[in-house]
C-alpha cells in the first residue's frame, strides 16, 4: 500500500441550512514530509473531539480506487483528493483486505488499523448533499482509521509496509457489515468474538458488539422457550 497524498486541514466555520457549523473535514494535500504524532498530523485538527480524532482515530485513510466509484455515482461532481476528509489517500488494498490490528510502517512511523469510518452529517456538508452520509455507509467504501504506535514523519509516495497481523484479524469490511446488519447469524457471532480479541479495536466498538450479541442471545432463548 502506498500513500498517494497526505492531507491536512484546520477547523473552519461553514453555514449549513442556516446554522454555523465548525468542521475539520476540509483538508488539502500538502507537500514534503509531515510529522505524524499520537493524535494527528502536524497541521491537522478536528473540530468535535467527542466523535472525531483521538488516539484511535489519529489518521483516516481512504483508498484512491473508491474515487472511480464515486465519479460514476456523482456525475459532474468535482472530486479533488481529500474530499472525503481523509489524511492519507492510499493506493493499494481495500477494506476487504485490510484487517483490524494490521500494523504498518510508513515513513519513519508505525501505525495500526483500528476501525472503519462511520460518517457523520459533516460529510454531507462537504458534498453539499444531505443524503451523502447514507450513500457513503451503504456503499461499504468507508476507509479506515489508524492509531500511531511510533511517531515519525510521512509523505506522499511512502510505502505502507505490513509488519504484522493480529491472529484474530477481521477485515475492516466485515466490521462495517456487522455494524449495519440487523441480525447476526452463527457465523457472524463467531466473527464478532474474534474481533473482540483484537486489542486495536476501541472499547466503544467492543461494547457495541457485546450488547448486540447479548440481545441476540436473549432473543434466541425466548424463541427457543416459545417453541
Amino acid at each position: 500500500m502506498r500513500i498517494v497524498s497526505v492531507n491536512t486541514g484546520l477547523p473552519r466555520e461553514i453555514t449549513w441550512h442556516g446554522t454555523i457549523v465548525t468542521t475539520g473535514i476540509y483538508k488539502e494535500p500538502v507537500e514534503g514530509r509531515v510529522a505524524l504524532r499520537k493524535l494527528n498530523l502536524d497541521g491537522d485538527r478536528q473540530a468535535d473531539l467527542t466523535v472525531h480524532g483521538g488516539e484511535f482515530k489519529a489518521v483516516y485513510c481512504y483508498p484512491l480506487l473508491h474515487y472511480d466509484f464515486w465519479k460514476t455515482q456523482l456525475p459532474g461532481k468535482d472530486l479533488p483528493l481529500a474530499i472525503f476528509g481523509e489524511n492519507f489517500t492510499t493506493d493499494g488494498p481495500l477494506e476487504n483486505s485490510v484487517h483490524l490490528g494490521d500494523q504498518f510502517s510508513v515513513g519513519s512511523a508505525h501505525v495500526v488499523v483500528t476501525q472503519p469510518r462511520l460518517p457523520c452529517y459533516k460529510l454531507g456538508i462537504r458534498f453539499q448533499a444531505d443524503d451523502m452520509v447514507k450513500r457513503f455507509l451503504a456503499s461499504a467504501r468507508t476507509g479506515f482509521y489508524l492509531a500511531v504506535t511510533r511517531e515519525g514523519e510521512v509523505g506522499a509516495g511512502d510505502e505502507m509496509k505490513l509488519l504484522s497481523r493480529d491472529p484474530n484479524a477481521v477485515p475492516v469490511s466485515e466490521i462495517t457489515r456487522l455494524y449495519i446488519v440487523k441480525g447476526f447469524s452463527t457465523a457472524d457471532g463467531t466473527l464478532i468474538r474474534k474481533a473482540l480479541q483484537v486489542e486495536a479495536l476501541p472499547e466503544s466498538w467492543k461494547q457495541y458488539f457485546r450488547e448486540r450479541l447479548a440481545k441476540t442471545s436473549s432473543s434466541s432463548e425466548e424463541t427457543h422457550r416459545a417453541s
